[in-house]
């Protein structure tokens, strides 16, 4: 972990250079009474948090990304998550820096990793097979779904490493045993997972036959901002980011209290700089005296995390609410054998007659609009106070 004195040095090194760069940072700094030329991490506080809504919102005021990225960034690939909120792959052999978390995992040059998060569109797939390859390992760019051919790959490619949702491994390992390949075949011995909760249940369960199972957690704007460097102790916050756990009515870094994360990138083609992750957790000690955080342990805001996404109400709103057919609308989530579960209850106009085709018209539309599949349910009714999403999901 870097010094104070070495961590006031990089922001101010880093802000002062990113505001010459990019006009957008230099007009939040002097409407925050900010110099940009010596503000320090202690300052830095003073600026309004920059939250996901407030990064949309400029985005589609200046697209593609709201004025944030230096006319001289060197990017690679563009990327769309739900919002759509707009996200640059930067040169670089590991931008959005996941190779530590990997090497704490045990990830090497001799592995072969079967990488299970999406490559269409969202960042995610690209980010740990950056990480991967930067470590010199071989990557399966396996994505989500076809179980049986990713099982088939496991037995065939001497898969030994994992990335993906800890859910989708159980699957995985599932998988496997259902299609009847020899148990000798499954060489897969580390795995690092992220995007939902890992419970200790559901650990001791994927443990059983990958005995190294670390958590990490990062965005898709920022990449990594903490990892396990041994099963619960805490996420280890890598030196190349600062982080600060806020009030979330005063915005002021706290110190022992649950809080908003937010994050300020070191670097000065695309500084985020006090990005509101959304995210909430705290400051815990670790077992070498390390300052960590203890993990997600909810969100600030109305979104909530599915199957490592994030549903907003306010973006389902956009999808459904022109549907002239739906009189009322609720996502419903659950979590089942460690899986999520998306279930969305629609009310059918008056005049509709033919519920069947009005879920199958609704179902597509969530598809296209949102990215999730989801089962749909014609009900009568919906209870008036009852929310947007409703989360019935518990994490034992």
């Amino acid at each position: 972990m870097p010094t104070t004195t070495d961590l006031d040095r990089r922001i101010t090194d880093s802000v002062r250079e990113g505001a010459r760069r990019i006009p957008a940072l230099a007009a939040r700094l002097r409407a925050a009474d900010l110099d940009p030329e010596s503000v320090t991490h202690e300052g830095i506080a003073q600026l309004p948090i920059l939250t996901k809504d407030d990064l949309l919102a400029a985005q589609q005021a200046h697209p593609p990304f709201g004025g944030l990225l230096s006319d001289s960034a060197d990017v690679v690939r563009l990327f769309q998550s739900p919002g759509p909120l707009y996200e640059p792959q930067l040169a670089g052999e590991d931008p959005w820096r996941w190779r530590p978390a990997l090497r704490a995992a045990g990830f090497g040059a001799d592995d072969v990793v079967m990488n299970c998060f999406g490559y269409h569109l969202s960042p995610a797939g690209a980010m740990f097979e950056s990480g991967a390859r930067a470590l010199g390992a071989r990557v399966v760019p396996a994505g989500i779904g076809s179980q049986d051919l990713q099982a088939r790959a496991v037995a065939d490619l001497g898969v030994s490493a994992y990335v993906g949702l800890p859910s989708y491994l159980k699957a995985l390992m599932d998988a496997f045993d259902a299609a009847g390949h020899d148990p000798s075949r499954w060489r897969l011995t580390k795995a690092l997972v992220t995007a939902e909760p890992l419970p200790d249940s559901l650990r001791s369960t994927l443990r059983e036959r990958v005995p190294t199972v670390l958590m990490a957690y990062g965005t898709a704007e920022v990449g990594l901002i903490g990892y396990e460097d041994e099963p619960g102790g805490g996420l280890l916050v890598p030196d190349d980011i600062h982080v600060e756990v806020c009030d979330l009515s005063t915005g002021a870094p706290v110190s022992d209290a649950v809080g908003q994360v937010v994050i300020t990138l070191l670097r000065t083609e695309y500084p985020l700089v006090r990005f509101g992750t959304g995210d909430l957790s705290r400051w815990i000690e670790g077992a070498d005296g390390t300052r960590r955080l203890a993990g997600v342990l909810g969100r600030a805001g109305e979104a909530v995390k599915v199957k490592g996404m994030f549903l907003h109400p306010r973006q389902a709103a956009d999808v459904l609410d022109p549907l002239e057919e739906v009189a009322a609308w609720q996502f419903v989530i659950d979590r089942v054998d460690h899986k999520d579960h998306l279930n969305l209850r629609i009310v059918p106009a008056n005049g509709v007659a033919d519920s069947g085709a009005l879920a199958e018209r609704v179902g597509s539309a969530v598809r296209n609009g949102l990215r999730f599949s989801t089962g749909v349910e014609v009900v009568d009714s919906i209870p008036a106070d009852s929310g947007p999403l409703v989360d019935l999901r518990t994490w034992d």
